[in-house]
C-alpha cells in the first residue's frame, strides 16, 4: 500500500509541476515575447513565424508541428515521456489560447527580452525537470546526436540559428538579435531550474539488481552501463552501475530505477567534458543490438 501511495504521489507531484511550468511558459510568450515579435527557438519559434505570416492561431501550429517530434521522442524515451509530453503540449496550446487576449506587460524590447526570457526559462525548466517537453526539437536532437559527432546542444543551436535567420529576413534583424538574446537568457535559466542544462550527466546507481536494471536501462534508454563492484561498510557487497546519459533522460532513469528497485541509491553527477563517444550509440553498440536480436529470434 505504501508503495502504491508513493507511486501515485510521485505522479501527482510531476503533473502538478508540469502544469505550473507550462502555464508560466505560455504566459511568458503571450505577455512578453510574441506581442513584441521576439521569437523562442525550436518548434515554438517556427510556429510563431507561421502565425505572424498566416494569422492562424499559434496553438494550432504548435500541436500540428510537434506530432512527428513527439513520435520520435516516444520511440527513444518511452511511454512515460509520451504521456507527460502530450499532456504538456495540450495544456500549453490551451494556455496560449487563453492568454492570447491579455494585454502585453511591456512594449520595451529590452524588458520584454529579459523578463520574458527568464520567465520562459523557469517554465520550460520545470517541464524538463519533471520529464515533460513542450517543444519536440530536443527529442530529435537527441536522436541526431546519437548518430553524429555533434552534441544535443549543438544540434539545437543549429536549428535555432536557422530559425532566427529566417525571422531576421521576415521581421528585421533587430528582432532576430533580440530573439537570440532571449534564447541565451532562457537557456541559462533552464540550466538553473532543471538542475543542469549540460548535455551529459553521469549516474552512479548502487543496487542489488544490477544485471536486470542494466538490461532495462539499455532496453528503454539505449544506454550501456559499466559494472563496478562495491562494498558498503554496513550493507556489504553491492553492484554499482555507472551510466552517462543526457539530461532529458535523467527523469526516465530515476523513474525506471525506482520501479525496479526502490531501495537503490542514485547519485547524479555533472559531466564537464566527454572524451570519446561513450554517450553515443556507436557501431559497437549497434552490433550488440543486432546480436541480441539474433539471440531472441533463435530462442523463439
Amino acid at each position: 500500500m505504501d508503495k502504491i501511495k508513493k507511486h501515485y504521489g510521485r505522479y501527482f507531484r510531476s503533473f502538478f509541476f508540469l502544469t505550473i511550468g507550462v502555464v508560466l511558459a505560455a504566459f511568458a510568450l503571450e505577455a512578453f515575447l510574441i506581442p513584441n515579435t521576439i521569437l523562442d527557438g525550436g518548434i515554438t519559434g517556427v510556429s510563431t513565424i507561421l502565425t505572424k505570416v498566416t494569422d492562424v492561431p499559434l496553438s494550432f501550429f504548435i500541436l500540428i508541428l510537434n506530432i512527428p517530434f513527439v513520435c520520435i521522442g516516444y520511440l527513444n524515451l518511452g511511454r512515460g515521456f509520451l504521456v507527460r509530453t502530450v499532456y504538456s503540449m495540450l495544456l500549453f496550446s490551451a494556455c496560449l489560447t487563453l492568454f492570447n487576449s491579455i494585454d502585453p506587460i511591456t512594449d520595451q524590447m529590452l524588458l520584454a527580452t529579459v523578463f520574458g526570457g527568464a520567465l520562459l526559462g523557469i517554465g520550460v525548466g520545470l517541464v524538463i525537470h519533471f520529464g515533460g517537453c513542450v517543444d519536440g526539437t530536443e527529442s530529435v536532437a537527441i536522436v541526431i546526436s546519437k548518430k553524429t559527432p555533434f552534441s544535443v546542444g549543438q544540434v539545437v543551436l543549429v536549428f535555432n540559428l536557422i530559425i532566427y535567420t529566417v525571422a531576421g529576413l521576415i521581421f528585421g534583424f533587430d528582432r532576430a538579435m533580440y530573439s537570440l538574446l532571449t534564447y541565451f537568457i532562457t537557456f541559462r535559466v533552464i540550466d538553473f531550474v532543471s538542475e543542469g542544462m549540460e548535455q551529459a550527466k553521469a549516474a552512479l546507481i548502487i543496487t542489488d539488481h544490477g544485471e536486470n536494471l542494466a538490461a532495462e536501462i539499455y532496453k528503454k534508454l539505449g544506454r550501456t552501463v559499466t559494472f563496478i563492484q562495491g562494498n558498503g561498510l554496513i550493507s556489504g557487497e553491492k553492484e554499482v552501475l555507472y551510466c552517462v546519459l543526457t539530461r532529458i533522460e535523467i527523469f526516465e532513469l530515476r523513474h525506471l530505477v525506482e520501479e525496479m528497485d526502490d531501495s537503490a541509491f542514485i547519485t547524479i553527477l555533472e559531466v564537464s567534458e566527454i572524451i570519446g563517444d561513450h554517450i553515443k550509440s556507436t557501431q559497437k553498440i549497434k552490433k550488440v543490438k543486432e546480436n541480441v536480436q539474433k539471440i531472441e529470434s533463435l530462442e523463439k
